[in-house]
């Protein structure tokens, strides 16, 4: 199978196959949902196609809390069936999927009642048990009960003060974006014509039935006219939009967005070996290990601002910063402060609500898929982890819309490994050789395994040819200026800013965004993407002309006081 490569030659190619041809689907949008879409059609012997108005995963799914999991929380609103579907999922993505991209990650949680432990215990051993009963694999070891001194050994960063005891319980870790990426890929590799930066500006018409998109291509700055079968809708919080092309037809299922915000901050802020989860006076909290750095997070509140085309326009205030601070100290030792914070980042999740909801906290994390019209199906709502049920459910409805004698059988993603992930085994195994092979330290080879999985020797292969790119790119960060020739070559970036903040977190684990090290980064892409000096000052300066990610702004929300 090929590795499905993305870069500006396959995207012509790509869009040239389009336009000149009919397809079975053409999914519109390129977050996780319509990356599994895609590759749940090719995988079927369908032929497909699939555009994104942005970068790959560049609106919500690359700025999700980064966890495979079940949602502890949605056990308490009785969501049985939600949480074993999403930890069956979990399962399958850590052993078979992705198990380069995904791992586990031990939880501690806080009890402040001595009669919670038997509440919030039992709640976890349901947990357990929903992940062993027929789960698709990557069975984890089971919850413990903690006394304060060994919740305390286990995280030193807790306020001896703020708990009686703890649980400990394992679930996973996920690099979003990454897997996105993976994802578009692997459909590549079995056939899909994937483009970004196409948006779609109306729906191509047969009398009533939908029969492709008219688009704009916004790198070359033309019309683009695509035709096909069937249309699937994966826009996320954009599901409104889409709606409306509809010659104005704005019914259908209300789609809410929902903001969510992570701040970063450097490892040695927190002491801890494990990550954490506490309720808040409205969600929970999270603080979790990422690398260097740990994840603070999240706010869940209603997104009333604009949507562009790159969700660049999710600000946060200094009201989010506070709130997730304030949460965080209730039970840290020593209190983080804004001084700590060197990266924010905030993404909108797509609920499906009812059109009055008022606080998106208690809404359901089910999706729904829906008929717009003959021709058109929709996907909307829904998790992170089971973007790849989400992704069979609205396949099926796209298969029912096609001719009976081009209908194909039910999905099979469940048995296919992502690019990066059927080598990788072997090669975690062999990572000691690897370090001698190659002379590099141990961190520096499980970092690239850790990302690039088996294709992790493509980029050693850089390595051996040219030694100077086994540099930093940013002196104290982990990513190899390799890293960047590498993504520019075989990941589909077309701006600096896909390469910072998705190829790699540069743009959030960096202070100031790693705004000086955006020249060297745009050098390291002209080659493969072949920008000439003029091309290269402009990326430049659109990366670092972008206004700073968190200030004194305000978004009109108000936010829940601290319990």
């Amino acid at each position: 199978m090929s590795t499905g490569p993305l870069d500006p030659l396959q995207r012509r190619r790509a869009l040239a196959q389009l336009a000149d041809g009919t397809v079975d689907v053409l999914v519109v949008g390129g977050g996780v949902v319509g990356a599994g879409a895609a590759l749940d059609a090719a995988t079927r012997g369908l032929t497909v196609g699939i555009v994104e108005q942005g970068d790959w995963a560049g609106g919500t799914s690359s700025r999700s809390s980064r966890l495979a999991h079940g949602g502890l929380r949605y056990l308490e609103h009785g969501e049985f069936g939600l949480v074993h579907e999403a930890l069956a999922e979990r399962g399958l993505l850590l052993e078979r999927l992705a198990p380069h991209l995904v791992r586990p990650v031990r939880f501690v949680f806080p009890l402040t009642k001595g009669w919670e432990r038997p509440y919030v215990g039992a709640g976890v051993a349901l947990y357990d048990v929903l992940a062993r009963f027929g789960a698709g694999g990557g069975t984890l070891p089971g919850h413990r009960h903690l006394t304060r001194r060994a919740a305390l050994r286990m995280f030193p960063a807790l306020d001896p003060g703020a708990l009686v005891g703890a649980l400990t319980f394992f679930d996973a870790q996920i690099d979003d974006a990454r897997h996105t990426l993976a994802t578009v890929r692997t459909a590549v590799a079995h056939g899909a014509l994937a483009a970004s930066r196409v948006q779609v500006t109306g729906f191509r018409r047969d009398g009533d039935r939908v029969v492709g998109v008219q688009g704009w291509d916004r790198l070359a700055k033309t019309p683009v006219a695509l035709s096909a079968r069937t249309v699937v809708a994966a826009t996320g919080v954009w599901g409104a939009r889409t709606r409306t092309l509809l010659d104005g037809d704005t019914g259908g299922t209300v789609v809410t967005p929902s903001k969510g915000v992570h701040l970063v901050v450097p490892r040695r802020a927190i002491d801890g070996q494990t990550a954490l989860i506490a309720r808040t006076s409205t969600s929970v909290l999270f603080l979790l290990p990422w690398g260097a750095n740990w994840l603070v997070g999240t706010t869940d509140t209603i997104w009333h601002g604009s949507l562009d085309v790159d969700q660049s326009g999710v600000e946060v205030d200094r009201r989010d910063v506070d709130f997730l601070l304030t949460e965080a100290n209730r039970w840290l030792r020593t209190p983080l402060t804004h001084e700590d914070v060197v990266g924010v980042y905030a993404g909108l999740r797509p609920l499906v609500t009812d059109a009055d909801v008022q606080d998106t906290t208690k809404v359901s994390r089910e999706h729904v898929v829906s008929r717009l019209a003959p021709g058109l199906v929709s996907v909307a709502g829904g998790k992170y982890t089971t973007y790849r049920v989400m992704a069979s459910d609205v396949v099926d409805a796209a298969v029912a819309e096609l001719p009976e004698m081009r209908r194909p059988g039910p999905s099979r993603t469940a048995g296919v490994p992502l690019v990066g992930a059927e080598g990788f085994p072997r090669l975690w195994e062999d990572r000691h050789r690897l370090t001698a092979t190659h002379r590099l330290p141990l961190p520096v080879i499980e970092h690239l395994l850790r990302r690039h999985g088996d294709q992790t020797t493509r980029v050693l292969a850089l390595l051996d040819e040219a030694p100077e790119l086994a540099e930093p790119v940013v002196e104290g960060a982990a990513y190899l200026a390799a890293e960047i020739v590498h993504a520019a070559a075989e990941e589909g970036p077309l701006t600096v800013d896909d390469v910072m903040n998705r190829r790699t977190r540069l743009g959030t684990e960096v202070p100031d965004g790693a705004r000086p090290a955006a020249t060297a980064v745009a050098e390291l892409m002209a080659g493969p993407l072949g920008w000439d000096r003029v091309e290269l000052r402009r990326q430049v300066a659109a990366y670092q002309e972008r206004p700073p990610a968190w200030g004194d702004r305000t978004d009109g929300v108000e936010h829940e006081p601290s319990a």
